[in-house]
């Protein structure tokens, strides 16, 4: 799940992320919407393709690029329970059971 939260911190990924949903694309195509450089874009790539997030595959000359939202399925369920109600009273981290509770 830290690969994938790491991935997505980025706005460039996400970007990239967001112009495969329902398409394939090649490094060239992605490349050419963004003013940064094609090494920059092309590392990019290589950190979604890390933690699964694209796939890449060959025909000829030419590598295209697809989006697997799947690896997304842990962490959406992680934030998911992060934003639902709580169970009951929380603690703050660290303290005490009891502590500032009138006795």
């Amino acid at each position: 799940m830290d690969d994938v939260a790491v991935a997505i911190a980025d706005p460039v990924r996400r970007e990239i992320l967001l112009m495969l949903r329902g398409t394939r694309l090649t490094a060239g195509e992605i490349a050419g919407r963004f003013t940064i450089s094609r090494p920059a874009v092309s590392r990019h790539l290589r950190v979604l393709r890390e933690c699964g997030l694209v796939h890449d595959a060959s025909e000829g000359r030419r590598r295209f690029y697809t989006l697997d939202p799947s690896p997304l399925a842990e962490l959406t369920r992680w934030l998911t329970a992060l934003a639902a109600p709580a169970d009951g009273p929380r603690r703050e981290r660290g303290a005490r059971p009891g502590a500032g509770e009138p006795g």
